[in-house]
C-alpha cells in the first residue's frame, strides 16, 4: 500500500473522443459492459493506491455517481475517496492548484490521467523524489511529442509537430508536491506546457522509464483498441 494520495485529472471534455462516446465523460466510456474507470481502479488498486481524489469538471455529476456505486460494490472498499469540482475549466495545473488549496494539501501526492492506461508505474513514483515524471517508449511518437533524458532527469520536450517515429513520451503518471503550487494565482493554466518546461529548464523534474502496457484512450481509434484488449483478456501489447 501507499500513504500518498492519487488524484485523477479527470475533468476534460473528452472533445476528440465524441465521435465514439458521447453520453457519458471520457473516464466512463463503456468497455466489455463496464465504464474505462473501472479497470483503472482495479489497477491502481492492485499497485498498492487507497486514497483517491478526483478532480471534477465535464460531468461531474455522473463521475461522482459511479464512485458512489463503486463504493457500495466493493470495488473501493477500504479506500479514501474525494471528489473535488472544478467551478469552471483550470486546465491540468490549476485543477492540481485549486485541489491543494482547497482541501489544504501538505506533501506529496502522485497524479494520473483518467484516460490513461498504465500496466504500473505506481511503485517506481514512490521511490523517485518530487517532481518526477513516468515516461515509457511508444513506437510512435507522433501523437505525443518525445521526451528527451539525461541522468535520469527530463532535459527537453520535443514538439509534437517536430516528432515520429519510436521514443520515448509523458506517460501521464507523476508525483509532485504541494508547495509547488502555493503561488497559484487562480487562473487556468497547463501542467504540461508552463510547469514541466519551468522545471525542465532547472534541471528538476525526474524522469522515470516504465516498461509495462500503456494507451491514452482520448481518440476513437486507441479507445477501440483498448476495447479489442480488453475483450481478448488482454492479450499482447496495447
Amino acid at each position: 500500500m501507499t500513504s500518498l494520495p492519487l488524484l485523477i485529472l479527470a475533468g476534460g471534455f473528452g472533445t476528440r473522443l465524441r465521435s465514439a462516446v458521447s453520453a457519458v465523460p471520457k473516464p466512463l466510456a463503456p468497455v466489455m459492459g463496464q465504464p474505462y474507470l473501472t479497470y483503472l481502479l482495479e489497477s491502481w488498486r492492485s499497485q498498492g493506491v487507497t486514497s483517491f481524489t478526483f478532480l471534477l469538471h465535464h460531468k461531474a455529476d455522473k463521475i461522482v455517481d459511479f464512485l458512489a456505486e463503486a463504493q457500495k460494490s466493493g470495488l473501493l472498499e477500504g479506500c479514501a475517496v474525494r471528489t473535488l469540482v472544478e467551478p469552471q475549466p483550470l486546465g491540468t495545473g490549476g485543477a492540481l492548484a485549486y485541489a491543494v488549496r482547497e482541501l489544504a494539501m501538505m506533501g506529496s501526492f502522485l497524479v494520473a490521467n483518467a484516460d490513461t492506461w498504465l500496466g504500473g508505474g505506481i511503485q517506481q513514483l514512490l521511490a523517485t523524489p518530487a517532481p518526477a515524471m513516468a515516461v515509457i517508449r511508444v513506437p510512435n511518437s507522433e501523437r505525443y511529442g518525445h521526451v528527451r533524458i539525461e541522468s535520469n532527469k527530463i532535459s527537453a520536450f520535443e514538439e509534437k509537430k517536430g516528432s515520429s517515429g519510436p521514443g520515448l513520451i509523458n506517460a501521464g503518471l507523476y508525483r509532485l508536491d504541494a508547495d509547488m503550487f502555493r503561488e497559484w494565482d487562480e487562473r487556468p493554466f497547463s501542467l504540461e506546457r508552463e510547469l514541466f518546461p519551468k522545471w525542465v529548464s532547472a534541471g528538476r523534474l525526474g524522469a522515470v522509464p516504465l516498461e509495462t502496457d500503456f494507451i491514452d484512450i482520448g481518440i476513437p481509434e486507441d479507445y477501440f483498441r483498448f476495447c479489442r484488449w480488453i475483450e481478448s483478456k488482454k492479450v499482447g501489447v496495447l
